[in-house]
């Protein structure tokens, strides 16, 4: 009797815990339906703003560093300027500023005289020059998605991603990555293939507190490896592969307050134009008076180098696209040069926009999922390349572009 007992209580527990079967029969097998779908890959492209490469190495990224660790990764060289719209519209182009018509966070046009782009400027006449790869993947077809991203509000003659999201910096990192996952819960008619996802909280603590090791920059950056992680994890759920490319527009530098040149003690300030400041500073005449502007800026500087616009070094690729300023003035890394400096500058800061060769310049790379090896760290590359890969992950016939597939070739399967 008690035998019987314990193996009535036995089999109850089995029950519990064990999956609930669909009864079949030959003739009709509920069983088919309740088959994981499959799914082909999506390609995601993150950029995590001002994310520097030796973040990577601070040990607060475990995400970030499972995923490093199967696939590929390192650090990227920026084009100049080392800004954030400039790369952005680069890492989605693949072409260099000169070349792309975005050429600083604020610039100026001659065919535009009256007005001034700054960064919420949507007026396709500043973006168009050239294609960004969403709109080249919906003209072939593939469907893409933004959520955010530099330029992703722009309407191209009538074609935009099948979904944008307009950009509000107050959208929480959870809420982003929500939307993301709920697109691919769509069917796979209306799923997007391509997606962009946009993550500003790091630059901005890197900007505030600096980029040495720190409690409030470090809580920026595992809050978004884990959102990263939470993003991965709920994807691996549903079954949905994702090829990962994880990129940061440009790096970060420690600044300070005694380290400001100011630009009316050089030329006052009501006899030239300003175009922008900062970590350099891009300036034109007033009522067509180069002479003056020349003899006061193109001279030797402490902490400071300028140039006329065409003569700009080589190194730069930068200049010849007329939206450049006449006269660009690029002080030693760490500098800045101001008219009026920012009231929140009192402290050790943070900045970009240097040589983009210097090496707190430089971006952070990650490639993950099933078209990628696990080849490791890579060599240093430029980040024009980006938009091949991401092309070659999604499936898009690139536009002429100033990159290639080169640095990634040895670690793509085939």
């Amino acid at each position: 009797m008690l035998k019987n007992l314990i193996s009535l209580i036995l089999a109850s527990f089995l029950l519990v815990g064990a999956p609930v079967l669909a009864a079949t029969t030959p003739e009709h097998d509920d069983s088919a339906s309740e088959k994981v779908e499959t799914r082909d890959p999506v390609t995601i492209l993150i950029s995590i703003d001002g994310f520097r490469p030796d973040y990577l190495e601070r040990g607060i990224t475990p995400n970030l560093s499972a995923l490093a660790a199967s696939g590929i990764y390192g650090p990227m060289r920026p084009s100049f300027p080392s800004k954030t719209f400039p790369n952005h519209w680069t890492l989605v182009t693949g072409k260099t500023p000169d070349h792309h018509g975005i050429v600083g966070n604020t610039m100026e046009d001659a065919a535009r005289p009256d007005e001034v782009f700054k960064m919420a400027t949507k007026d396709p006449f500043w973006w168009d020059q050239a294609e960004p790869i969403w709109i080249r993947a919906e003209k072939q077809g593939i469907r893409s998605a933004t959520m955010f991203w530099p330029g992703s509000e722009v309407d191209f003659n009538g074609v935009r991603p099948a979904d944008w999201w307009p950009f509000n910096q107050k959208l929480s990192n959870d809420r982003r990555i929500n939307a993301v996952v709920d697109w691919m819960r769509r069917p796979a008619d209306i799923r997007p293939k391509l997606v962009t996802l946009y993550f500003d909280t790091v630059d901005t603590a890197g900007h505030y507190y600096g980029p040495a090791p720190g409690e409030k920059l470090h809580a920026a950056i595992v809050a978004v490896d884990s959102e990263i992680g939470r993003l991965k994890q709920q994807l691996d759920i549903m079954g949905q592969p994702v090829n990962f490319v994880i990129a940061s527009d440009h790096g970060m530098t420690e600044t300070a307050p005694e380290r400001i040149i100011h630009l009316d003690q050089i030329m006052p300030r009501d006899q030239y134009h300003l175009v922008e400041d900062g970590n350099y500073a891009g300036l034109a005449p007033l009522d067509g008076n180069i002479d003056a502007l020349r003899a006061a800026f193109l001279r030797p500087h402490e902490h400071m180098q300028c140039w006329d616009r065409d003569n700009i070094p080589e190194h730069f690729a930068y200049g010849k696209n007329p939206r450049v300023p006449a006269i660009l003035c690029l002080p030693e890394i760490g500098w800045v040069v101001y008219q009026d400096a920012p009231e929140w500058m009192t402290g050790i800061g943070g900045g970009h926009g240097y040589d983009h060769r210097e090496q707190d310049m430089m971006a952070f790379f990650l490639a993950n999922g099933p078209a990628i090896t696990a080849a490791g760290q890579l060599p240093v590359f430029d980040n024009v390349n980006i938009y091949s890969l991401v092309a070659r992950l999604a499936g898009v016939t690139p536009a002429a572009s100033d990159g290639s597939l080169a640095p990634f070739e040895q670690a793509l399967k085939p």
